[in-house]
């Protein structure tokens, strides 16, 4: 193998997996989007099986502003949920952690040693 059949190799493995990259998030981007009825869903799948690449740019040329759309609002969802989760895991007491704790232990669903890790983070 010289250093051109090398070259090419890469050349088609990248858009090989730039191929993939761009079918994966139309086919996510199809499950996300909640106006789109399950037909139409079916029939872009069924295009995507049939014609992938011609299919893929359709939707890209077609849908694409939408898909922006979608993941950025999947985005500002994960990050309000998680700042929502800092916040009350932030204003929890140590009162409240170690009663939670307790609580785990009462009902089985930790073990005492368990419990003890819990109580020492949370005094701590």
């Amino acid at each position: 193998m010289d250093f051109w059949d090398f070259f090419w190799l890469m050349v088609y493995s990248f858009f090989f997996v730039a191929y993939l990259m761009v079918l994966f998030q139309v086919v996510a981007d199809l499950f996300r989007d909640k106006e789109l009825s399950g037909w139409w869903k079916a029939l872009w799948i069924i295009f995507l099986i049939f014609l992938p690449v011609i299919t893929a740019l359709v939707y890209l040329i077609a849908r694409g502003r939408g898909m922006g759309q979608r993941q950025i609002e999947m985005a500002t969802a994960a990050r309000r949920d998680t700042e929502s989760y800092i916040r009350d895991v932030a204003t929890t007491s140590p009162a409240d952690q170690i009663a939670s704790a307790k609580a785990l232990l009462d009902t089985g669903t930790i073990t005492p040693a368990e419990f003890e890790v819990l109580k020492s983070k949370a005094l701590v």
